[in-house]
């Protein structure tokens, strides 16, 4: 029962702005297809219904979207930056950070290759370092931090300012996992 109240809040409001009964979504690398008449969010890619966090996602990323986006500020944040943001920063590092750093830490020059699968561009300031676009009009900026003779590997998620305006600090934290995982 965990997502249920925000899965059905979503839906209805959803059901309350949109005229179209039919919508569908980029997000990363796949395409959902939200059906709102049988309140139902599908990953065109696999043809399988979303899991509950990212139809949630999916959904307030809709709404928003539908009222009008904020277009990027150009203003890149870290986790810690958001407000409201003390109680998540260990689950942040923990699903974010650390399976990138697995991921890249030996190879920072790896993060380059997700650039084949997800929409998005090598970052200008930083040697490793990308700007995915995870929805439309909500950049992530990943970037690794080779290590070096007094420092291990590390990396970092940064968000443009706008999507405070966009996501809840619970969705942020959603959205920078599921990129860390598709990463």
């Amino acid at each position: 029962m965990g997502y249920e109240v925000a899965i059905n809040k979503a839906w209805s409001d959803l059901a309350n702005l949109s005229q179209s009964k039919q919508l569908s979504v980029k997000f990363l690398a796949d395409e959902y297809s939200i059906d709102l008449e049988n309140k139902k969010v599908l990953s065109l890619s696999c043809n399988a219904a979303a899991k509950d966090f990212t139809a949630i996602l999916v959904l307030h990323y809709l709404l928003k979207k539908i009222k009008g986006l904020p277009g990027p500020t150009g203003e890149w944040l870290t986790f810690r930056e958001l407000s409201g943001v003390e109680g998540y920063t260990a689950a942040f590092r923990s699903r974010s950070i650390e399976p990138i750093i697995r991921k890249y830490g030996k190879n920072p020059k790896g993060i380059f290759s997700v650039l084949e699968r997800i929409p998005g561009d090598r970052a200008k300031d930083s040697d490793f370092g990308v700007i995915l676009e995870a929805f439309q009009g909500v950049p992530a900026l990943i970037k690794i931090f080779a290590a070096d003779d007094e420092f291990g590997a590390d990396a970092n998620i940064y968000f443009d300012r706008s999507v405070k305006e966009i996501f809840c600090t619970e969705d942020i934290v959603v959205l920078a996992g599921i990129v860390a995982g598709q990463v």
